[in-house]
């Protein structure tokens, strides 16, 4: 939030306070703008209608255990055959569920036939007030799947209720069990309960309206499209890129959820920042990347090194006009945004484009690594291609 300043009419002033700003941005980077949590669900319904199974099995995310990853592939493959008039169901859609309820299992051993150990359960659901609950569940499964008769709690990697997953457990591997507790199981119960009897989920508002069934909380439906969002970037950006581009994009998808840190990062990984941004953020005491900083990384893991700013970035590679327009861009490819067209002099913010109008990049202080449209950003300067 800003606060009104009343502004003189000193060109003179105004004009080194211009210019005093392009360079004190132009020496680290970035100030790019905030953008909606549901930026990236877009090109989720836009790739997905009639491919759905090519959706549900393509892309990764670096931050997924892979035993994780398989489940939710196979769940949304094989969602249609329990609801047939399904629509859209795709392994980042189950992703941004399981990554809010548990993290993906984190800590947890998952088996080959999909068995998490030590078991997941949630607070005991008794209106103590302990882990934020409020409200009085009595027990209705004698403690078969959450451990107790004393009350209720959620269960396994998806959090689910024990009367929920009697009516909604599915059997996802194959063994004749239906267990909360198996990652193949958990994750076609949720797919099918997310489809409801037939929700088109590439629709945003029956999304949305699927998140909100599962959980009836305004911020959990952000916290979990914005996952959405991110894992979609991952399905569509990775899909089919191969070599070093796959590997830049990876190790830049990997950074996901680091903080943003003014002058931070480079080719060894994130690290304290610098002071100060433009806007007086002060990054010395944040571990983290800035945009540059996060490029450099990524191409790092490929074997380029790219100089620390993002208007020298620019310099590398075969430059990609701004006229060109987005569609000359390739995923891999460097993006940038800058103040006065055709100055490179002047770019102020750059990202990794991952294709269908995303990039990842450190937008801005106060935020973390994350995907973004392209369009969220004023001043597109164009492109790089290293790769």
């Amino acid at each position: 939030m800003s606060s009104r300043v009343r502004v003189r009419p000193v060109r003179r002033r105004l004009k080194w306070a211009v210019v005093i700003g392009v360079l004190l941005a132009a020496l680290v980077c970035c100030t790019a703008p905030l953008s909606g949590a549901l930026g990236n669900l877009a090109v989720l319904s836009q790739q997905q209608g009639s491919q759905d199974v090519g959706l549900a099995g393509a892309g990764s995310s670096a931050d997924i255990p892979p035993r994780m990853l398989a489940a939710y592939k196979k769940a949304a493959s094989k969602v249609r055959r329990i609801v047939p008039k399904c629509k859209g169901m795709a392994w980042p859609v189950l992703a941004g569920i399981a990554k809010v309820e548990s993290n993906h299992a984190a800590g947890r051993t998952v088996s080959s036939s999909g068995d998490i150990r030590p078991r997941i359960y949630g607070v005991l659901l008794n209106g103590s007030g302990a882990g934020g609950n409020t409200s009085v569940f009595t027990d209705t499964d004698g403690g078969r799947w959450d451990g107790t008769a004393a009350g209720e709690r959620a269960v396994g990697p998806f959090q689910f209720m024990p009367a929920t997953w009697e009516s909604t457990g599915q059997d996802g591997n194959g063994d004749d069990v239906r267990d909360p507790h198996n990652a193949d199981d958990a994750a076609l119960g949720a797919a099918a309960y997310l489809c409801g009897r037939g929700r088109d989920l590439t629709k945003d508002s029956q999304l949305r309206a699927a998140v909100f069934q599962y959980n009836h909380s305004s911020e959990y439906v952000a916290n979990v499209t914005g996952w959405i969002s991110q894992y979609a970037a991952a399905a569509t950006g990775s899909k089919g890129a191969t070599g070093k581009v796959r590997t830049v994009i990876e190790a830049a998808m990997s950074q996901r959820g680091e903080r943003y840190s003014w002058g931070g990062g480079g080719a060894a990984g994130k690290s304290t920042g610098s002071c100060c941004s433009p806007g007086g953020s002060d990054g010395t005491h944040i571990n983290g990347f800035d945009c540059s900083g996060l490029t450099a990384y990524a191409f790092a893991r490929a074997g380029i090194s790219l100089p620390r700013t993002a208007a020298a970035q620019a310099s590398r590679g075969k430059r990609i006009p701004a006229s060109a327009g987005q569609r000359a861009l390739k995923p891999g490819d460097l993006v940038f945004f800058g103040y006065a067209p055709g100055r490179d002099s002047t770019i102020y913010h750059v990202g990794i484009y991952l294709g269908g109008g995303q990039m990842i990049n450190a937008a801005r202080p106060g935020t973390v690594v994350r995907t973004d449209p392209v369009d969220a950003m004023s001043g597109y300067a164009g492109g790089a291609r290293l790769l």
